[in-house]
């Protein structure tokens, strides 16, 4: 299939949702299509093509962390035609809705995680790797006074750590 260019702009040919759909799940097993169709639209989302193979990728695996090149990196395997740009308006959508939650990493990477639910993180450096903390394993006693206007949103401890020499 060749792609088409209207002022300035690279049109990808529109793949059929049961094309799609065939394409993904070849690649993926786990939760059902129709159940991240759902899940989209029980946030609001509308249940695009695009987000709805990336949903797919994202959830069809668990519990996980990615990165927004991880995940592009995921959809080309899967020969899902979307762009790193889509990938990150996608993600951000997701965690808007409450499908994700977003864990900043030294400042210059980001992960999303598909348990939203109240947990902590390992961070395993050299490998770049997120590891869940059960929210019970850690217990911060005295939260800061909050500047007036304010409250805490949520709290976010990543244990930094490193394999033995």
């Amino acid at each position: 299939m060749q792609s088409r260019s209207t002022a300035g702009y690279r049109l990808i040919p529109q793949t059929s949702e049961q094309q799609l759909e065939r394409l993904v799940r070849s690649e993926l097993t786990g939760c059902p299509w129709h159940d991240v169709k759902a899940m989209l639209r029980d946030v609001g989302l509308r249940p695009t093509r695009q987000r709805m193979a990336l949903g797919w990728i994202l959830f069809a695996k668990g519990d996980r962390h990615l990165t927004a090149e991880m995940l592009y990196e995921e959809a080309g395997k899967a020969k899902v035609p979307v762009s790193l740009a889509t990938i990150y308006n996608t993600l951000n959508q997701f965690t808007e809705a409450g499908l994700l939650r977003q864990i900043a990493v030294d400042g210059s990477k980001t992960y999303f995680d598909t348990n939203v639910s109240e947990h902590q993180h390992f961070f395993i450096e050299g490998e770049n790797a997120l590891v869940d903390i059960p929210n019970s394993d850690v217990a911060v006693d005295k939260m800061p006074s909050v500047p007036e206007g304010y409250e805490i949103a949520r709290v976010d401890v990543i244990v930094r750590i490193k394999r033995k020499s």
